[in-house]
């Protein structure tokens, strides 16, 4: 059976693609558009994940000749929503994702412009519309969506699964006429047609072609000498000379757990693999271990073991990783567990731990980002290679974290690192709580007994490094930023605060956790912004703040927002401008 059948979506039918973020369901739509502009079925193409342009482009490279204007339009709720450029085009509509009464009126301007019915709408996807809006996704799928069809046209539309509430998936697939499962499993990607109405249920199973990662190295040569040291123990002097090296544990938090909404079940992996394999020194052609004082360089020599299988040697390696996380890096307060450590199964245990803090008894272990680098630094040292796989968690209602080392490939990683939704939003609910809560009525943020509220800039940078060089995760990041600036806006003007007054209060927020110096008056910017400070980049690479900043203002003053200048282009600031 062909996925021709597929791709042919009749007229006044909804068929709904549902898979987990990364099994082809961008791939299949652009196929989609391809197949019916070859029939000359005119197309309606809703992105909002990527931008039109490069919509226009994938397709292009896919096999698009010219982008026919009378047989294909856009509607662009990507760039506006997180404050890319946008391009003034008759076959293009900029709206925002946060409005679904603006993407309604932008389909409906588009067919018009089109002039005919018979009209495919494509969307990919729903799931930005969705984590942006709610539950009221499901309304405008029955009462625009449905309607859109059964005036004469048909729609394919996109869903993540796993990044909604059951309920909400289920109601929209159950008002689809159509309903495909889209999986990857042993290098093929399968189709399951649960049902269709042209097609009996079956699976079609597509053979997958393999790619390889690249490596690269987003950072200021300088800027990256000065963290190797860092993780080794070498301390220069400060990374930021105006706002100093430490941002609140709240911010890293605000940005890590906003992303992780977007793909709960692949992201924590795709964060903790990347992590893992860019912190590890083997994997650089750079001599990036010329980075590390000779002294340093002759002690691992003659001291550090070949070998970390046994207890004994594992606890020599630890004495030298762990040196600097207490007092340096603001980790917490850890410690190798030798007693009950065994060859190739050791423990360690971590007190005060900055990314579980404030999230005591969600259900789930929530440390990622340090447990990949703890693996990478012992891949680094050593010759085996490490996995680190939670055992206790603060998360799990633990008093302490406790990870496991194990040799890679031992099973366990992988479901200790998936995220259920209904977890994810409810950590980010606890963290707005914890936000607003400062804001409004003066309570603390999140405060470790001897630690304080305080980490390492690096270790914020140790998630914001992965969208700078892995340009599928600047979409989560972007989008993440925008969702929690909304709710964030809206939830400051839902106090009753004025629009003056909530833009102070952020203001506050973003000075009281040190992401960078900001001024806000005709345009907006921040000096040493965390996010990028030492990042080299070609084009502005804010991604989080980009999107936080749009999320809030458009909740707040109805306004969208460019970055136009950024430290990673070597400007000595990043700024944006109001559009």
């Amino acid at each position: 059976m062909s996925l021709n059948w597929l791709q042919e979506v009749p007229s006044g039918k909804v068929v709904m693609l549902v898979g987990p973020p990364g099994s082809g369901k961008s791939t299949f739509c652009f196929q989609t558009v391809l197949y019916n502009l070859a029939v000359n079925r005119p197309v309606i193409f809703l992105t909002t994940e990527y931008g039109a342009l490069e919509a226009e482009e994938i397709l292009k490279m896919k096999g698009l000749i010219k982008s026919p204007s009378d047989l294909l339009n856009f509607v662009d709720a990507y760039n506006q929503t997180v404050g890319l450029p946008v391009v003034d085009r008759p076959d293009i509509i900029n709206v925002s994702s946060q409005s679904l009464t603006n993407i309604s009126i932008a389909i409906m301007n588009q067919q018009k412009n089109i002039g005919k019915k018979g009209v495919l709408l494509v969307i990919d996807s729903l799931t930005s519309p969705y984590l942006l809006c709610g539950s009221a996704v499901v309304r405008f799928f029955r009462l625009f969506l449905s309607r859109f069809a059964g005036d004469g046209n048909s729609v394919l539309v996109c869903f993540d699964e796993g990044s909604g509430k059951e309920e909400d998936i289920v109601g929209m697939m159950s008002i689809s006429n159509g309903v495909v499962k889209i999986s990857v499993r042993d290098n093929l990607r399968v189709f399951n047609v649960v049902k269709h109405p042209r097609m009996n249920p079956m699976k079609i199973e597509i053979p997958l072609t393999s790619s390889i990662p690249e490596k690269t190295l987003p950072v200021d040569m300088d800027y990256l000498k000065q963290i190797v040291r860092l993780n080794f123990g070498v301390y220069d002097n400060s990374l930021r000379k105006e706002m100093g090296d430490y941002v609140n544990i709240a911010w890293r938090d605000l940005i890590l757990w906003s992303g992780m909404l977007w793909d709960p079940k692949r992201f924590p992996k795709i964060m903790y693999d990347w992590v893992k394999f860019h912190y590890d020194l083997r994997n650089w052609d750079i001599e990036l271990f010329s980075f590390i004082p000779w002294k340093n360089k002759l002690s691992f020599k003659l001291f550090m073991p070949k070998s970390f299988s046994k207890v004994k040697d594992m606890k020599k390696a630890m004495k030298a990783i762990l040196k600097d996380m207490e007092s340096i890096f603001k980790v917490g307060k850890i410690e190798y567990l030798d007693k009950v450590s065994r060859t190739n199964e050791h423990y360690i245990r971590i007190y005060e731990n900055y990314e579980c803090w404030g999230f005591d008894n969600v259900g789930a272990p929530l440390a990622l980002v340090r447990t990949a680098m703890f693996a990478a630094m012992l891949n680094t040292l050593g010759r085996e290679n490490f996995d680190l796989v939670h055992t206790k968690c603060i998360g799990l209602g633990d008093l302490y974290c406790e990870h496991k080392i194990i040799p890679e490939g031992v099973d366990g990683l992988n479901a200790s690192l998936e995220k259920n939704i209904t977890i994810v939003e409810g950590i980010n609910d606890r963290l707005i709580d914890q936000i607003i809560g400062f804001l409004v009525d003066g309570k603390p943020l999140m405060d470790r007994p001897t630690l304080g509220n305080l980490v390492h800039i690096i270790e914020l940078q140790r998630v914001t490094f992965a969208p700078a060089s892995k340009q599928k995760l600047q979409v989560i990041f972007r989008m993440g930023g925008a969702r929690a600036g909304k709710i964030l806006g809206e939830r400051l003007i839902g106090s009753g605060l004025g629009e003056r007054e909530a833009i102070n209060k952020v203001i506050k927020l973003i000075d009281y956790c040190k992401v960078g110096k900001i001024t806000v008056n005709e345009t907006i910017r921040i000096r040493e912004n965390c996010e990028t400070f030492g990042f080299k980049a070609k084009e502005p690479s804010c991604h989080f703040t980009t999107g936080f900043l749009n999320g809030f203002f458009y909740a707040v003053k109805n306004q969208q927002l460019r970055e136009t200048k950024c430290i990673t282009t070597g400007d000595p600031y990043c700024e944006w401008e109001f559009s």
